[in-house]
């Protein structure tokens, strides 16, 4: 079998080695990174790296990926694939360089924010410009969704990575970089594929936004589609979406930014007070709702110094913000026990009590002791009925949109293979494609009707595999699914038969087809699921929380509509119908 990178070689890897039936935060677990196929490559936005590890958040496939320039600079070393196993007894960082691959001691980072971690590790490199994977305290405290950061704007946050890398007492990984090339468009056929891949981006009617407002520059655009989730998604939208925009950061971007490869450059760097040296990075899609409307906040600034604080400690800023907005929901309605609340105004949108909760899941202490260990844990731990507020599928906090509005996002959230995640699933086809590509490829042009529950399953199957794909490959998927809408991955066929065709004997003797594309992501699919059922302790059903079907009071999605979805998902995977996939052939 061909996994071609990334995603795929991590999951082929820890299907085979991975023990079963153990703790996450045991030295037996094993955290692996991969470049993609074409990480570090001269492909336009080839810069992603994968993490994956059987995760502490869920107890099933842990998974999250990252961009920026660290991939790339693994690469420029020829390595393609990073291995953990076992624990140090103290802290160390891994350098890895030109001529060494060595742990040393971190004793001396240890506590330090992501930040400072950098900022530290740097000044011991001088003229090497190297890249930094790190973990903050969050990770070192086992924070159950913390999170993998790079730079001061990249982060590997979801599934809990950076607290099986805390587990383990890395602190970090610092790449230097090296001389190698990895396949550089040089030969005339090698540059046409890039440039027609990077002409094709560029003509997108969607270039120039996500180049100048980044993802924040959609959250006015999910509030008047109807899709966002507001109030731990006891709402749908804000009424004055104007004041949580994030076009209106536009105004205080010093510096624009991204990752290695790209030519969107959707990243930035802002001064909200001029007369402040200080600068703060720009909040993506995710965490301009997840810590704005999700928790009731409109105040955009204090958004941008949330997101900051969560990359600063090393926090999944998704979860992070479910488990608060969770909080904040049980209080409204009595729940919340007064020993857990003693000292905290939990009323909604209250960003001084977000700040103070992030600290306190870090620090273990009060209220943050419960929300740090996810949402599905914590409303365990509180009890009285609180499970029903707990938004999340298979122990993974939901993301922006609101699955009572999205048809093809609540099945995507429920068959995720990491849990509850648009990212993991990004069926943005089901309201990019026109009417006619849907008819042309479901045979009904219902399949991008947002509110239409036909042909979903076999649209979010569609999702599942090119996100695999995307994944496996090292590219990144805004330019990828959101700009090119590239669902039938005839374009990446191309990318890859033009680019890396000295390298494709593994890949059929470089002449790779979108039906091998599509063939290799059902396989790591199938085995995804086959990993999951092999691990979980929990509950693994690809089911919502009851609270979204609950008289199909928002917008009509009912428990029978989604059953009916489910069924013709599991169908068009190929699985039986209890989604369990065929064992794998042996590879």
């Amino acid at each position: 079998m061909r996994f071609l990178g990334g995603r795929g070689v991590n999951l082929w890897y820890l299907y085979h080695h991975l023990p079963s039936d153990i703790d996450p935060f045991s030295s037996e677990n094993i955290m692996i990174i991969s470049c993609g196929l074409l990480t570090g490559s001269s492909a336009p936005a080839g810069a992603r790296l994968h993490i994956n590890a059987l995760s502490p958040l869920t107890g099933i496939l842990g998974s999250s990926n990252i961009g920026g320039y660290t991939g790339a600079w693994l690469r420029t070393l020829d390595i393609a694939t990073i291995v953990i196993r076992g624990r140090s007894q103290h802290p160390v960082y891994l350098d890895i360089g030109p001529d060494r691959v060595s742990l040393k001691d971190a004793a001396h980072l240890w506590g330090c924010d992501a930040f400072e971690t950098q900022e530290q590790i740097k000044k011991n490199f001088t003229g090497q410009k190297p890249r930094v994977l790190t973990i903050g305290p969050g990770g070192e405290n086992l924070v159950r969704f913390a999170a993998v950061i790079s730079e001061r704007d990249h982060a590997a946050g979801r599934t809990g990575m950076g607290a099986v890398m805390g587990s383990k007492h890395l602190k970090a990984i610092v790449v230097s970089k090296g001389d190698h090339q990895h396949l550089k468009a040089t030969r005339p056929e090698q540059r046409r594929a890039v440039d027609a891949y990077t002409t094709a981006m560029r003509a997108s009617g969607e270039f120039k936004v996500f180049s100048r407002y980044g993802g924040a520059g959609y959250v006015g655009w999910a509030n008047e589609f109807g899709i966002m989730g507001s109030r731990n998604y006891s709402r749908v939208g804000v009424d004055d979406p104007d004041k949580i925009d994030g076009r209106i950061l536009q105004k205080h971007v010093v510096r624009p930014g991204g990752c290695y490869g790209c030519p969107i450059q959707c990243k930035a760097d802002l001064k909200l007070d001029p007369s402040d040296e200080k600068t703060h990075t720009r909040p993506e899609f995710e965490p301009m709702i997840n810590l704005g409307p999700k928790c009731g906040l409109e105040d955009v600034d204090s958004v941008v110094k949330l997101d900051n604080l969560c990359t600063r400690l090393g926090l999944d800023s998704t979860s992070a913000a479910t488990v608060m907005a969770f909080a904040m929901e049980v209080n409204a309605h009595g729940l919340m026990p007064e020993d857990l609340s003693k000292g905290l105004d939990l009323s909604w949108g209250n960003a001084q009590t977000m700040e103070t909760l992030l600290h306190q899941m870090v620090d273990n202490k009060g209220l943050g002791s419960i929300l740090r260990l996810g949402v599905r844990q914590a409303a365990q731990e509180i009890g009285k009925g609180t499970s029903r507020f707990a938004a999340h599928v298979k122990g993974l906090e939901l993301t922006a949109y609101h699955p009572g509005a999205i048809m093809g996002t609540a099945l995507g959230y429920a068959v995720s293979s990491r849990g509850g995640d648009y990212n993991n699933v990004y069926a943005s086809l089901e309201h990019s494609w026109t009417e006619q590509e849907a008819e042309q490829t479901f045979e009904t042009k219902d399949a991008v009707n947002i509110k239409s529950t036909r042909a979903k399953g076999a649209l979010i199957r569609r999702a599942v595999v090119c996100n695999i794909i995307v994944d496996c490959l090292g590219l990144c998927k805004v330019p990828v699914l959101s700009l090119l809408r590239s669902f039938n991955l005839d374009n990446e066929a191309r990318l890859i038969n033009g680019l890396a065709g000295d390298i494709t004997p593994i890949l059929a003797a470089g002449s790779v087809t979108s039906k091998d594309l599509f063939e290799i992501g059902h396989q790591v699919a199938d085995m995804e699921k086959l990993f999951n059922i092999r691990h979980a302790k929990e509950d693994l059903k690809d089911m919502l929380p009851d609270r979204f079907f609950t008289n199909g009071t928002v917008n009509g999605l009912t428990r029978e509509k989604f059953e009916t979805m489910l069924k013709e998902f599991y169908e068009a995977m190929g699985w039986d119908e209890n989604g369990i996939p065929p064992e794998p052939a042996q590879c």
